[in-house]
């Protein structure tokens, strides 16, 4: 399932995820940038913090999100899997604490047979090859022989604050973004606030 189930949760709050795996592929599952105390054997690494969870199988992570909210992400941590099993986690400050930014009116936030990429690395002895363009919510833009109708589009009303939850879900690429003709106040990274900035 890729992108899979987005986990919504609070600062402090103990979260329980059940996996099974249903693929033919040993699997686990790193929860990317989350603090792990005390529960570094649910980080996910295979053969590292933990045995696989094999096909057919099944495993419960349990951890305890302290002081980080904001934006992460969980994906699969084994062979060329980490680039198709993944989805967000999404930390929201404590009940009753607010963001330290005026709050957003709303927030916002693809599909490749990368074991077949997997097999032609394989064969052809060199790495993957790079990508000539990548998209937003699986739309690639205005590029080249694309049209406007694969651009992703948020209406806004002006005066308003939409918080975009980024993340880069890449397997070894590095992105930057922009919203076209508009400035953005980056508040928070790697579930860390931030002293907002403007870009």
């Amino acid at each position: 399932m890729y992108p899979g189930p987005t986990i919504y949760a609070r600062e402090e709050d103990t979260v329980v995820v059940k996996v099974s795996n249903l693929t033919p592929y040993n699997i686990s599952i790193h929860l990317h940038g989350v603090r792990q105390r005390l529960t570094c054997w649910f980080d996910g690494p295979a053969y590292i913090t933990q045995c696989p969870i094999q096909a057919g199988q099944s495993f419960k992570y349990r951890f305890t999100l302290l002081n980080q909210r904001g934006t992460l992400f969980w994906h699969a941590h084994i062979s060329w899997l980490r680039a198709t099993v993944h989805g967000p986690l999404i930390i929201y400050p404590k009940q009753g604490v607010g963001y330290p930014f005026e709050p957003p009116v709303e927030e916002h936030y693809w599909l490749r047979d990368v074991q077949g990429l997997d097999r032609h690395v394989k064969e052809s002895g060199g790495g993957p090859p790079g990508s000539d363009a990548y998209t937003l919510n699986g739309l690639l833009g205005p590029l080249h022989n694309c049209s406007r109708d694969d651009v992703y589009i948020i209406n806004v009303t002006k005066g308003k604050n939409y918080l975009l939850r980024i993340i880069n879900a890449a397997l070894n690429m590095e992105h930057f973004f922009m919203v076209a003709n508009h400035t953005m106040t980056v508040v928070e990274t790697d579930g860390e606030y931030t002293k907002p900035f403007k870009t």
